[in-house]
């Protein structure tokens, strides 16, 4: 389980460090693109690594996978808008993909008891 963990921990924050380098990318640009192919690939990997943690409720799905259904939503629908020229709800469903990402990083981080909370407390003190 912890190298599941991992994993998904490497993923999000991958996608974290890609989801700014793509913000700060010239919109519609080659990098731009590329970089945004990246991300969604990493935001779909971090959700789909979710699924086997089950820490909250052991044994089963919690709220939190509900999360992870709303990420493969929200960058699909992103993926689907500026496929048909949408490039406002683009923008909208991608910077909330990523606001998301960053607030349940934070969530996973304050939350007593989750292994993150441990690591980071444990590294603080």
């Amino acid at each position: 389980m912890p190298a599941l963990i991992a994993a998904h921990v490497a993923a999000a924050t991958l996608s974290v460090i890609l989801g700014i380098a793509v913000m700060l990318a010239e919109k519609g640009s080659p990098r731009h693109k590329w970089l945004g192919r990246l991300w969604a690939l990493t935001m779909c990997a971090t959700a789909l690594s979710s699924f086997d943690i089950r820490e909250l409720n052991p044994g089963h799905l919690s709220w939190v996978h509900g999360l992870s259904l709303m990420t493969f939503a929200s960058v699909g629908r992103a993926i689907w808008a500026i496929r048909h020229g949408n490039v406002r709800g683009h923008r909208r469903a991608m910077r909330g993909s990523f606001f998301a990402l960053v607030v349940a990083g934070l969530a996973a981080v304050a939350t007593p008891h989750r292994l993150l909370n441990l690591i980071v407390t444990r590294w603080i003190a």
